[in-house]
């Protein structure tokens, strides 16, 4: 969704078209291909949620799936309220900075379509804006804190929405490019979890070296997130050309393919990465924040690019992104999901990269005015590309911060230590991580210690370990989610039933 309609740098060349701005859309088949595009996209919710559920403990699962399912309710309701009307409001009030009008939405018969199709294609991309930070925030806010902030933080998506995709937006004026969203939705994003998580604080033990390490809860979940957010991906970058009319599917044809090497180039950079420095082992982790900073990266130029180049700028930014995790580990900033290296630094490469290997769109005078700097471009593009890369950054940390100040003030940020160990399933659910009466114990343990050592020897394994199985640190480690081996859950049951 560029909708990036300034003049471009040389003053003689006619503006560009706004894509955004109603009057442009064309008739039946331009609404269908964008709501089918917000349809896709709004699987990434569900992409989000595996993700970011297989990464925490397993005490936190069901409530990191709740918080993707606020984003939608409270971030909905808002963006529904006054979001919209900030970053696409026409009244005369409205200013390159923010819009005014379409509070409370609605419209008429005469411009049903337009409105709406835009409004819900929009809707699609806050709601993604805001659950980026659920997972910077994972495993120590409270839910009642998560659930204003979700209403809120739609003020932090709507204001830079409008500068880049509005019809009198300053940035769009300027001639900035941001085709989908790398700027507007995954710096934000990015910059704004990096926020949060300074406030919150790590968890509770992170840094701890006396503490076991941290561990992914379903690696299987993790992938299977990556692919639907892949899936999600297409229609995020492809349904930007808000249409298919005129030439605008030959846009959105590239896109795809372009989207799909951006990916590849990251998650080759990934695998890479992960074999040099872990230990000639392929990590989960790093392999998917290989992926994803890829596709972010090549969200601002996706309609604009060469095949080759996506693959190379997907790659620069997983170059950047998999070892920025390290970085963050080393300055103790507790990122549970890679939330800030994949949104918030690949963001940057992605529209730094607009201004080098950008094409010219003459296909529809819709996205950009100018060539890239590699193709004879003006340098003026990237001073226009880090000006927008800036004021997002500080937008998004300033009015985060402001945000999160007043939650903390009205409700509390963060859980209580005792909460933090018991886990948000627990505590804000009442979901048990286990019942050791429970009849719906899997079959294996109804055969006692004969069919664990059986299982112990299969994979090498000395029963003679089951010793230690039921002793009270690892009692507590169950409780708190943090293991599950066969062996100690089998010695748990037989103490509960002594």
């Amino acid at each position: 969704m560029n909708h990036s309609n300034g003049s471009s740098f040389n003053s003689t060349t006619p503006p560009l078209k706004n894509i955004g701005n109603e009057q442009e859309l064309v008739g039946s088949d331009d609404a269908t291909w964008i709501l089918t595009s917000a349809f896709i996209i709004f699987t990434m919710q569900s992409g989000f949620g595996l993700l970011e559920s297989g990464m925490v403990s397993k005490k936190n699962e069901a409530n990191i799936m709740v918080k993707n399912a606020v984003d939608v309710i409270y971030g909905g309701l808002s963006y529904w309220l006054f979001g919209f009307a900030l970053s696409f409001g026409n009244k005369a009030a409205g200013n390159g900075f923010f819009g005014v009008g379409y509070f409370f939405t609605d419209a008429d018969d005469s411009e049903m379509g337009q409105v709406f199709s835009k409004y819900f294609f929009q809707l699609s991309f806050a709601t993604t804006a805001t659950t980026i930070v659920s997972g910077a925030m994972a495993e120590r806010t409270s839910l009642k804190a998560y659930t204003v902030y979700s209403f809120i933080n739609t003020l932090t998506y709507s204001v830079p929405a409008h500068w880049i995709w509005a019809e009198n937006g300053w940035l769009a004026r300027m001639g900035a490019v941001d085709i989908a969203g790398c700027g507007a939705v995954h710096l934000v994003g990015g910059v704004s979890g990096l926020v949060a998580t300074m406030m919150l604080k790590p968890r509770t033990g992170r840094f701890d070296p006396n503490s076991p390490p941290q561990q992914m809860t379903s690696p299987t979940n993790v992938l299977l997130g990556t692919f639907m957010l892949w899936w999600g991906w297409l229609g995020f970058n492809c349904g930007s050309t808000f249409g298919i009319s005129g030439m605008k599917w030959k846009l959105a044809s590239r896109s795809a393919v372009v989207t799909i090497n951006g990916s590849i180039g990251g998650g080759i950079l990934g695998m890479v990465y992960s074999y040099v420095f872990c230990d000639r082992k392929l990590n989960i982790s790093i392999f998917v924040t290989g992926i994803l900073s890829g596709l972010v990266s090549i969200t601002a130029i996706c309609s604009l690019a060469r095949p080759w180049e996506a693959l190379l700028i997907g790659a620069i930014g997983a170059m950047l992104a998999c070892p920025g995790c390290k970085l963050l580990e080393r300055l103790e900033i507790d990122d549970p999901v890679g939330c800030v290296p994949t949104h918030a630094f690949a963001g940057i490469w992605g529209l730094v990269a607009v201004a080098f290997f950008t094409e010219k769109d003459v296909l529809e005078n819709t996205f950009s005015g100018e060539f890239g700097i590699f193709k004879g471009g003006p340098w003026k593009f990237l001073g226009v590309q880090l000006l927008m890369s800036l004021t997002m950054t500080a937008w998004a940390a300033t009015s985060t911060y402001l945000e999160l100040l007043l939650v903390n003030l009205l409700v509390g940020m963060r859980m209580n230590e005792e909460e933090e160990l018991l886990g948000a399933d627990k505590v804000e659910h009442g979901i048990e991580p286990f019942d050791a009466n429970s009849s719906d114990w899997p079959d294996v343990l109804s055969g006692g210690e004969n069919v664990v050592e059986s299982r112990l020897e299969s994979i090498g394994e000395n029963p003679v370990n089951l010793q230690n199985a039921g002793s009270r640190d690892s009692l507590s480690e169950i409780e708190n989610g943090q293991k599950d081996s066969l062996a100690t859950i089998c010695s748990r049951r037989k103490q509960v039933n002594t």
